[in-house]
């Protein structure tokens, strides 16, 4: 693993905030330069996540942009602050510290949550010392709730579509960072196999748990 604790990421296309088609390479979040180490402590077992009550749930209007502050997923007992990302000279995310683990982060040059387009969250799987912020990403389903609360006071509520796990070789870029033009939000961990580092192979997940939100209610 770098120092830095950044995840290199393929050339991807992501929008940018408002309505101009300039776009970024920041790639699929592919997990090969991840936070976890041969030594890592053994995660505990996976909590009980309990079934969200409606899966249904109709789009709200769009809010005018504004700078995400903390994100909640209440099913699986996420609450954490958020900090902006930028995209590294060499096509990369940058991503929230290794040695802050459950913090997590957003991609603050493209599209606020809760305003018109897609926004990007991201957080760390796991750490040297054991599960991160979104270890338990992939337990959510549809119905399920995210929570972002904004500095203009407001609360986004996004309800989950679907999640999926996506091999780093086949990221569907455009379905991962593509906008339908409502407000919606994208959470993104490492995941499936970990394949451990050694002589000539770079270690890490080989793909990217993907949670696909919509805007459904304000508060």
């Amino acid at each position: 693993m770098p120092s830095s604790g950044r995840f290199r990421l393929p050339g991807v296309k992501a929008p940018l905030a408002g309505t101009t088609a300039l776009a970024v390479l920041i790639g699929a979040w592919f997990a090969a330069e991840g936070v976890r180490k041969a030594d890592a402590v053994e995660a505990p077992p996976r909590i009980a996540v309990p079934a969200p009550q409606h899966v249904q749930a109709p789009a709200v209007p769009a809010l005018a942009p504004s700078q995400p502050l903390t994100i909640r997923i209440p099913a699986i007992g996420v609450e954490s602050m958020l900090v902006g990302l930028d995209v590294l000279p060499d096509g990369s995310l940058d991503v929230p510290s290794p040695l802050t683990p459950q913090l997590a982060g957003w991609f603050q040059q493209g599209t606020t949550p809760g305003a018109a387009g897609t926004a990007l969250a991201v957080g760390h799987y796991d750490s040297a010392t054991g599960p991160a912020v979104f270890y338990h990403l992939s337990q959510l389903g549809p119905g399920h709730t995210v929570e972002v609360d904004r500095a203009d006071g407001r609360t986004a509520i996004f309800t989950v579509d679907s999640v999926e796990l996506h091999d780093g070789g086949a990221y569907p870029d455009s379905k991962v960072y593509g906008t339908t033009g409502r407000p919606e939000l994208r959470v993104i961990t490492c995941g499936g196999p970990y394949q451990p580092g050694g002589p000539g192979v770079q270690g890490g997940y080989q793909g990217n748990t993907v949670v696909y939100a919509h805007l459904t209610g304000v508060r």
